[in-house]
């Protein structure tokens, strides 16, 4: 079992075991994390307490996951057992509620969490004044392509609204600026979007320099996006808008024994209503709505077509997104905004598109005559077997069983979507 802590002053000397097993977010000065947020969140404006409380968790969540090897000899994935020591304004209200966190934890990353609760005093930090009062509604957006959609249906609503977006790498960034700048253009009219940028990872190196493991899979950074948004949606208590395909989001598996591995449970129905509910049950801001969740991407892609009336300009529009999986790579010659190409989000990706009928005009690795070296690496990374399998086997009643619906979530409606998913992919075949 790994355990982490969370302290909110870094001593003088850090010795390596106290270094290994928690993780340091002071307001300013060194920290086990790159932002510019302090720990009460003061910097973007008025957070309600149970919503710092919840960024505070998803933060050591994200760090742990990240800390902690999957890798176990020649098994790549294994399943880890991860303690962490939370502390929050109020233990109490989050004791009651430590089972259903730790089976979310569980469902989202596929390991054993453990989680106990402390009370938290952490230093003061100014408090913004509440920088968009007007808003009535908060949308995730990463810089993919669904999130794209997610965001120009907010702008096409007559509610102002906040777009936020979650810097881990920093090549992303421009991307995420790029589209907020597309959609205003797209759609005219005054200032009802706002986009903020929000930077949080954790870094390579603890205060007093021991080096941290790290773990790539990070299924977890997901958790850390959502608090990130319901902590800017609590200052106004408006709802949480998180856009995804409901295909991908319902994560159908590659292969009979691959359950979960199409794709993370980033926006899965159960976890997001689960999350729901548990940040409600707390006193948090916890209102979370997938405005695509019964759409496949496809259909997102011919949506916005359609919504614009112009498949030209959709075109553009999405190519500038990005979806790959392996964006920080850096394959030779390719720069940080080019696709490989191969990864399950690539090959989604160009699926829809044809299934739109739309042109793709991004840019893919694969796509050009590659050299050896980068020809042996698409080929590791490639996942078009196990899609062409996928394909071949279709969807089956097992499947739909295996998954965690959630109440109200019929079965059917749930095989229909995946039918309709597992088509589209029948389009690269």
């Amino acid at each position: 079992m790994e355990e982490f802590d969370l302290q909110f002053r870094v001593p003088d000397v850090v010795p390596d075991k106290l270094a290994r097993a928690t993780f340091f977010w002071p307001t300013s000065g060194p920290s086990s994390f790159r932002t510019s947020l302090g720990p009460r969140l003061g910097e973007l404006g008025p957070v309600a307490p149970k919503n710092v409380d919840l960024v505070r968790l998803a933060a050591m969540v994200y760090a742990a996951d990240r800390s902690v090897s999957r890798r176990v000899g020649k098994v790549n994935w294994v399943r880890r057992q991860i303690a962490l020591t939370v502390p929050v304004s109020d233990p109490a209200s989050w004791d009651g509620a430590k089972a259903e966190l730790e089976g979310m934890l569980d469902f989202l990353s596929g390991d054993d969490w453990v989680l106990k609760f402390r009370s938290a005093r952490p230093p003061n930090e100014a408090t913004a004044a509440n920088p968009y009062p007007d808003a009535k509604r908060v949308v995730l957006m990463s810089g993919g392509a669904d999130s794209a959609v997610g965001a120009f249906l907010a702008r096409s609503q007559p509610e102002e609204h906040v777009l936020v977006s979650h810097i881990g790498a920093t090549t992303i960034s421009p991307i995420q600026k790029g589209v907020a700048s597309q959609i205003e253009q797209l759609l005219p009219g005054g200032s009802r979007q706002h986009h903020r940028q929000i930077t949080f990872t954790r870094t390579l190196r603890q205060p007093g320099g021991v080096k941290l493991r790290n773990d790539f899979t990070t299924r977890s950074r997901s958790l850390l996006f959502l608090a990130l948004g319901l902590a800017v949606a609590s200052i106004n208590q408006v709802p949480l808008w998180i856009a995804e395909n409901g295909f991908a989001s319902l994560n159908p598996p590659l292969g009979a024994d691959q359950l979960g591995s199409l794709s993370t449970r980033t926006t899965h129905p159960w976890f997001l209503a689960q999350l729901s509910a548990i940040a409600r049950s707390v006193g948090a801001v916890g209102d979370i709505e997938n405005p695509f969740g019964t759409q496949t991407k496809g259909e997102m892609f011919r949506w916005l077509a359609d919504d614009l009336g112009d498949d030209e300009a959709a075109s553009e529009f999405l190519s500038s997104t990005n979806s790959c999986a392996n964006t920080n790579r850096r394959f030779a010659g390719a720069t940080a905004t080019t696709h490989c190409g191969v990864c399950f989000g690539c090959l989604m990706r160009k699926a829809s598109f044809m299934a739109a009928g739309l042109k793709d005009q991004s840019t893919y690795v694969a796509d050009a005559p590659p050299t050896p070296e980068i020809a042996a690496a698409l080929k590791k990374l490639s996942i078009r077997p196990s899609i062409e399998a996928f394909v071949t086997r279709g969807i089956g009643v097992g499947d739909i069983a295996a998954m965690r619906l959630p109440e109200g979530y019929r079965a059917s409606a749930a095989k229909a979507l995946c039918d309709r998913g597992a088509a589209e992919l029948e389009l690269l075949i």
